[in-house]
């Protein structure tokens, strides 16, 4: 990352809820914005064919929400994709995600994000501020068959790969404390209908294979507002233009979701299913090792993307404000 011209040249840890807590309070400062907690949409609403609005349930009670435009980045189980019947092809994938915490150990040990890889499995330690959160890659499928199999096994699995942890892996004492991540890599034909447009994982959920899920959902929401902003100030944007979004960001979806295919196939799939690991080609390999500034190509991919995406004049705010 140090190789890109890029004012942060570095990765940031940050947890979610931090990023949408930032997101909502910079989103504040605009006159227009509400944003409404608790509230939870149920189906689409509908008047002659064209999508107006969502139906919800909040802690009064339910309701409805109309618009000229409904936007669907509700993530992989998209209540709004699947409402609308939008037709998605799905990539097999060979692993799915245990998350889990840890608490950080009383040593200075700094933890990267290499993955630690056995036979069968592989763990990943993401260091936060107060906790070290870890991803534990298993077969897919294999979640209930694997509970089963009770506590001290898994703990029997962590500490086989991150025997660091030692006692701190006593802390999980039940698996209800392990969450299942359902891994999916699929693609929309077609990313909107008439009054409703889906974005991020909504329109083609990203394996966690390099993190790029979060780039490629931003991105996606600049181009939308991008290309949208106008026809949305004369009314109810056209089928054209809410392919536009579809049209600018298809390609640079679909071959992120071709690396991380090849990510999968190379890399996860032979370590959950227990096998010796492809890799990359040899000849890729003595490439790097000859012009290592060539690492700046996996860097741009998972840290800038391969279309990024610049927010427009109208929408920057001055220095002053």
């Amino acid at each position: 990352f140090e190789r890109l011209r890029q004012p942060h040249p570095y990765i940031a840890m940050v947890p979610q809820w931090d990023l949408l807590n930032l997101l909502a309070e910079a989103a504040a400062a605009e006159p227009t914005f509400t944003l409404r907690m608790n509230t939870e949409v149920t189906e689409l609403l509908r008047e002659g064919g064209r999508v107006v609005g969502v139906r919800y349930q909040s802690d009064d009670g339910p309701g409805e929400l109309r618009a000229d435009l409904t936007v669907g980045c509700d993530g992989r189980t998209s209540v709004v994709r699947q409402d609308a019947g939008l037709q998605v092809t799905e990539w097999p994938v060979s692993f799915d995600v245990w998350w889990f915490r840890l608490p950080l150990p009383d040593s200075d040990e700094i933890f990267t994000l290499f993955p630690r890889i056995a036979s069968g499995k592989a763990l990943i330690v993401i260091p936060r501020t107060d906790y070290l959160q870890i991803a534990l890659l298993i077969p897919k499928g294999a979640d209930a068959r694997l509970r089963a199999r009770g506590l001290a096994a898994f703990h029997a699995d962590v500490l086989e790969l991150f025997p660091e942890a030692g006692d701190s892996v006593e802390v999980i004492r039940s698996l209800d404390d392990v969450k299942h991540l359902d891994v999916r890599l699929n693609r929309l034909h077609r990313w909107h209908t008439d009054g409703l447009l889906c974005i991020g994982d909504a329109a083609h959920a990203m394996s966690p294979a390099g993190g790029v899920g979060i780039n490629m959902a931003v991105q996606d929401g600049v181009a939308a507002a991008r290309l949208l902003a106008q026809p949305l100030r004369r009314g109810r944007p056209s089928d054209r233009e809410l392919g536009a979004v579809r049209r600018r960001r298809v390609v640079p979806t679909a071959l992120t979701q071709a690396f991380q295919r090849q990510f999968d196939k190379r890399l996860f799939g032979p370590v959950v299913r227990g096998e010796d690991m492809s890799g990359p080609p040899p000849g890729l390999i003595r490439l790097f090792e000859r012009m290592p500034w060539l690492a700046v190509v996996p860097a741009y991919v998972v840290g800038v993307g391969v279309l990024p995406e610049r927010a427009p004049a109208f929408a920057r705010r001055s220095a002053r404000r």
